[in-house]
């Protein structure tokens, strides 16, 4: 009876380095005790540590799945997988035989291995621990089902390549720092932080897209089970937000969102129709009132009402959105949905108080695309943005700011007439014609549309930056 002692549980070099010297050395499946580093010699074995012998033909496929497999923490995978490789080498077409037993087992394992690393991938949240060297540093403590920490520490390094991080679980830890990815033994919840600044955010966030209308509760479950409840920030909000919501629905059929009847004009405000002319505009009240009868493209059709922008008319920055939304079309004011609040954060960490702002958009009337009963966002068109330049110009010289923000691209097309992405003028202020200077950033909703929540206080922190930059410029 040969013996193998794997020092390492789940390493699958060392494993495959064993096997590879008992195939060559015709050693069979049967021949072979395997022993975990802790688990003590047996008392009539002849330990062996096998050195690599001939190379040993085996399918890809094969040894794609065995890295997995191994890292499962059933004690006898390795000797499960040996004897399946052992078969393979005799049979090339063995992981065809749906019906084999032995093969059932691997598929079976290979599914829990890729699930556990699905819910690593979804479920790690760093914590913010610091700053070194003009870098972020992160941690992150994560209790996964297998020893797969070295199947996903790469998805990480990939993704969070701009800081630096460490992610502990109970096996082992992955550190990545000076742009080098090592590994080091395992440890304890207590070296990660309970908390940051972030996760208010985050939690404010989920419960925002929370939709009660769509909860089952089984479902949820089996996709976030509730053993990795305790390490979610937004795990705790999840009892009270099941609890409250079939009242929440009941609020919502109350208040359903419904599609205006284009051939009614219940909500609009009647005007004189010389005021739809546009050399009879001449002040921002009769502005917004033109704009509610404007039929220059057929997004009015649709829409309940016309959003023209507000704020004082000697404003000195006018920021400059894409389109009203679901509630700004149905309240006729500009940023009150739920881009409007992460804007208006914004703004007061920025310096900036809104009320001093004026705020409008590039195109005045809400284009969506109805999904049952509600009205999901649609980009407009370039036409769309150009035909309703008009009452954004006239907005423009009401006004006559200092400084324009745009928010979006549609943003910066409608104030510019030109179509530029906005990294190419991020970060620096532009001349436009008149004398008033531009700031480019993104708009407020990219940053709820963002799952990554690392990457979005990024995002957030640049944002702020460039309200801080267009306020001292404006001052």
């Amino acid at each position: 009876m040969r013996e193998v002692v794997l020092k390492t549980a789940g390493d699958f070099a060392e494993w495959r380095s064993a096997a590879r010297g008992l195939l060559a050395g015709g050693v069979a499946p049967e021949d072979v005790s395997w022993r975990g580093g802790g688990e003590g010699a047996s008392l009539f074995g002849d330990a062996v540590v096998a050195a690599p012998g001939a190379a040993v033909s085996l399918p890809r496929e094969l040894l794609e799945i065995a890295e997995r497999v191994i890292c499962h923490r059933d004690p006898e995978v390795p000797a499960r997988l040996y004897r399946v490789i052992w078969r393979a080498a005799r049979d090339r077409q063995l992981l065809a035989r749906t019906t084999d037993a032995e093969v059932d087992w691997l598929r079976g394992a290979d599914k829990a291995i890729r699930r556990d690393v699905h819910k690593m991938h979804a479920f790690v949240r760093f914590r913010r621990v610091g700053e070194a060297a003009g870098r972020e540093r992160f941690a992150a403590w994560f209790e996964p089902s297998h020893r797969i920490l070295r199947l996903t520490a790469p998805f990480f390094q990939r993704r969070f390549t701009g800081m630096d991080w460490a992610i502990v679980t109970p096996d082992a830890r992955a550190i990545w720092q000076d742009e080098t990815l090592t590994y080091g033994p395992g440890g304890t919840k207590d070296e990660v932080p309970d908390s940051d600044v972030v996760e208010d955010q985050w939690r404010t966030y989920y419960g925002a897209i929370f939709n009660p209308a769509r909860v089952k509760v089984d479902a949820m479950r089996a996709e976030m089970p509730k053993k990795y409840w305790k390490n979610l920030p937004e795990a705790q909000d999840i009892a009270p937000l099941l609890a409250g919501a079939e009242a929440r629905v009941e609020r919502m059929r109350e208040t359903a969102v419904s599609l205006a009847n284009p051939l009614t004009e219940k909500w609009r405000t009647r005007v004189p129709d010389e005021l739809a002319l546009d050399n009879d505009v001449k002040t921002l009240d009769e502005l917004a009132r033109a704009v509610d009868k404007c039929k220059r493209c057929p997004l009015y059709c649709h829409a309940t009402q016309g959003v023209a922008g507000e704020g004082p008319k000697a404003a000195r920055i006018m920021l400059v959105g894409e389109q009203p939304g679901d509630q700004e079309d149905l309240q006729g004011r500009p940023f009150v949905g739920p881009a409007g609040q992460v804007l208006n954060e914004a703004l007061e960490e920025a310096g900036l108080d809104r009320k001093r702002l004026f705020l409008t958009n590039a195109v005045k009337h809400f284009k969506f695309e109805p999904r049952g009963k509600r009205r999901l966002h649609q980009n407009p068109t370039t036409g769309e943005i150009d035909i309703c330049r008009w009452w954004l110009d006239k907005e423009r010289a009401f006004v006559q700011p200092e400084l324009i923000v745009t928010l979006g691209a549609s943003a910066l097309r409608g104030v510019t007439g030109k179509s530029a992405s906005i990294k190419s003028m991020r970060g620096a202020a532009h001349e436009l014609e008149g004398g008033a200077k531009l700031v480019a950033t993104i708009h407020p909703s990219f940053l709820l549309r963002m799952p990554d929540r690392t990457r979005a206080a990024e995002e957030r922190k640049a944002f702020v930056a460039d309200l801080i930059r267009a306020r001292k410029l404006a001052a």
